[in-house]
């Protein structure tokens, strides 16, 4: 079927990209799937991961269909964008509808992207990880594959302004090899293997990030345990709950 809201999406995407002089690396494309149904996982650290994570596939002539939330299909000018790429509507109170959706997909040979912490991370570190991606994994019969992105919290991310001029902002990327999620296993297992291999393709990406903060100010994207001032996961957690 031919994808005609999909690609020109895709193309203005590049053209950003380009007018942003960003400096994207990205290592691992090779292990996403020429053909078949993949659940592609990745961290979540800004609101565009999920056209990073897709550029990501585009070597291997994929296009991935991405579960986000349903508000976003509700937007006049996302909604449309959304629903033409394809892309699955989350809610939240009725969450077997998306399960199904998403399980279709896949068994129709689609790429489903899944960001398991659901919610962008402000620390920028991982949170914990929700079961569905290795649930769906395991009963449509099609392999996991993670993937983390470093830098994309530069541009627009939660309680930051975007920025979306010309920055030469670097973006780190890394795909990793597959996972197989067999229906023996348990998927809280398969689960906490997964995040792990998310764990060690983030802390690559962090090793191979070409950038530093330029002083106390600019730190605000760098974790704690880096060096950074963003918020631990304990202190968000805190804030929250006062």
């Amino acid at each position: 079927m031919a994808e005609l809201v999909y690609r020109p999406v895709v193309g203005l995407a590049k053209t950003m990209f380009k007018v942003w002089d960003l400096k994207i690396d990205c290592q691992g494309s090779e292990n996403i799937p020429r053909t078949g149904g993949a659940v592609l996982v990745s961290n979540h650290i800004s609101y565009l991961d999920f056209i990073f994570n897709g550029l990501a596939a585009l070597p291997q002539k994929r296009l991935v269909r991405f579960m986000a939330k349903e508000s976003v299909f509700r937007h006049k000018v996302s909604g449309p964008l959304m629903r033409g790429m394809k892309h699955i509507p989350v809610d939240r109170e009725q969450g077997e509808t998306a399960y199904a959706h998403a399980l279709a997909s896949l068994r129709a040979g689609e790429i489903v992207g899944v960001f398991p912490e659901a919610t962008i991370s402000q620390s920028f570190t991982l949170k914990g990880f929700k079961s569905g991606a290795a649930r769906l994994a395991q009963e449509a019969g099609v392999p996991l594959v993670p993937m983390a992105l470093w830098g994309t919290q530069r541009l627009w991310t939660k309680g930051q302004p975007r920025n979306f001029k010309r920055s030469h902002t670097p973006v780190t990327m890394r795909v990793g090899e597959a996972l197989e999620a067999s229906r023996e296993q348990y998927a809280g297992a398969i689960t906490r293997r997964l995040r792990e291999r998310v764990q060690e393709l983030l802390d690559a990406a962090q090793r191979a990030y070409p950038a530093r903060p330029r002083g106390a100010e600019d730190s605000w994207w760098l974790p704690a345990h880096l060096g950074g001032t963003a918020p631990t996961n304990e202190q968000l957690r805190a804030a929250e709950a006062h």
